[in-house]
């Protein structure tokens, strides 16, 4: 059963190093939103292809109102935290109790 373990254990590690890349891949979005960026630099043109299918569902849903500032990020954001706490917490302790 160790093995399971160590496999459990690999695809939590994974899992986390991915949601926190996405995290900081957001956050970097967000900030740049702040500024007038070129569409054409490639950096740019990464971002925004990377967040757009997960932040513009969220942007959809989510009325701007009068200020018309973005929530979806910040949204996304939580939705990260609460996944690396949930399913990557509960990866690790079934990974421990395998082993």
């Amino acid at each position: 059963m160790f093995i399971l373990g160590n496999v459990i254990k690999a695809v939590a590690t994974l899992l986390d190093m991915v949601l926190t890349l996405y995290f900081w891949i957001v956050i970097v979005r967000a900030l740049i939103s702040w500024v007038n960026p070129d569409p054409y630099n490639p950096i740019v043109r990464f971002l925004i292809k990377a967040t757009e299918p997960v932040l513009g569902p969220i942007r959809r849903l989510l009325p701007t109102g009068r200020l018309g500032i973005d929530f979806s990020p910040i949204i996304v954001l939580f939705a990260i935290i609460l996944i690396k706490q949930a399913v990557v917490a509960s990866l690790n302790e079934l990974a421990f109790r395998l082993h």
